[in-house]
């Protein structure tokens, strides 16, 4: 029994193995390659960062981690089963905040927890919770267009988290935020998924980003993208501002710096 226990620990909660996507460009016979031979494992509670120039194909790997896509060749897993369509399991926080305009932020935030067919009044108590959590008690009766856009992507992380997902997936959550806001929701999002043990899996074009949230940091090449580096983050958790005083977030970052600017510049 010990021994089958052992096995399933060993057996990743996401697993991308010889995996390639290609585009039909319209028009044109050819086919444009986005990813080719992508091998990636994520383990039950870890936080990996994409990381790479733009049109590497960080999103499309998302997405087709998410389900909304379909790899051309090559196998997606989640607990050893294949990925075909999306799932209650895998939630995604988008760059937009993706928030409903004619909802208030507490039915946003309950509108999973709808889908499952939980009572009103549960999932609002739910949502409350999660709201909480990420400090945005008191606005539960605004609408999205009456709230901040730090505020609105604080109520898209509460919504995915509220599901309770196995998985969380994060497409440059925080690209369209001010510095100031970024960074304060940089330290939210590793305290939360710390303290919930959550396995996220976060684009960014931001390398103080990456090294800040991530265990592993993995860096894609341009197009076709391909896993070229991967680069563990040896830091105490969870991360805090002081976190990007220390020596070896300061040293890690220009490494990956040095190693990215070749080809940010070509890109």
């Amino acid at each position: 029994m010990e021994e089958l226990t052992a096995r399933a620990q060993d057996v990743p909660q996401l697993r991308v193995a010889g995996m390639t996507k290609d585009f039909v460009v319209r028009g044109e016979e050819t086919r444009l390659r986005a990813l080719q031979d992508v091998n990636l494992d994520v383990r039950s509670g870890e936080f990996v960062v994409l990381l790479g120039p733009s049109g590497c194909g960080k999103s499309t790997l998302l997405s087709i981690l998410a389900g909304f896509q379909q790899a051309t060749s090559g196998a997606v897993l989640h607990d050893g089963a294949p990925i075909v369509a999306p799932d209650r399991s895998r939630t995604v926080v988008f760059q937009d905040y993706a928030l409903f305009p004619w909802m208030t932020i507490l039915d946003n935030v309950a509108f999973g927890l709808k889908a499952k067919g939980m009572a009103r009044e549960e999932r609002h108590e739910v949502a409350r919770r999660y709201l909480s959590l990420v400090k945005l008690e008191g606005i539960e009766a605004r609408y999205p267009h009456e709230i901040s856009g730090g505020m609105k992507q604080r109520a898209a992380i509460a919504r995915a988290l509220a599901p309770e997902p196995d998985i969380l997936l994060m497409d440059e959550p925080f690209g369209a935020l001010d510095p100031q806001t970024r960074v304060l929701l940089q330290e939210e999002v590793a305290k939360i998924t710390h303290a919930e043990k959550k396995t996220v899996l976060f684009v960014t074009h931001s390398i103080e980003e990456a090294v800040f949230l991530a265990d592993r940091i993995v860096v894609m090449s341009a197009r076709p993208g391909r896993i070229r580096d991967v680069y563990c983050v040896d830091l105490e958790k969870p991360r805090t501002a002081e976190t990007r005083k220390l020596d070896t977030f300061v040293r890690l970052s220009e490494e990956i710096w040095e190693s990215l600017r070749p080809e940010w510049q070509t890109a």
